[in-house]
């Protein structure tokens, strides 16, 4: 199964363990790819300071946190 959605988030962060923990909560784990921005220069300017975010890689929606059960099935 194709990966649908990216995770944008860092070790360590607890708003991205929650934000991963609500995603695994209402798709399958082969949907979703966590993405460390540390490793990445361009992702850790963009989303430094509003990690954890949820990118929806059919038509680039973005969630940023915080956000809730219904707006990630609302991008499903």
């Amino acid at each position: 199964m194709a990966v649908k959605f990216k995770l944008y988030g860092t070790l360590g962060c607890h708003l991205c363990d929650d934000a991963l923990a609500l995603c695994l909560a209402v798709m399958p784990a082969d949907d979703v790819e966590v993405v460390d921005i540390i490793d990445d220069e361009k992702l850790l300017e963009l989303y430094r300071i509003s990690i954890p975010v949820l990118e929806c890689l059919s038509d680039q929606k973005k969630l940023f946190w915080p956000f809730e059960q219904k707006q990630i099935l609302e991008l499903l």
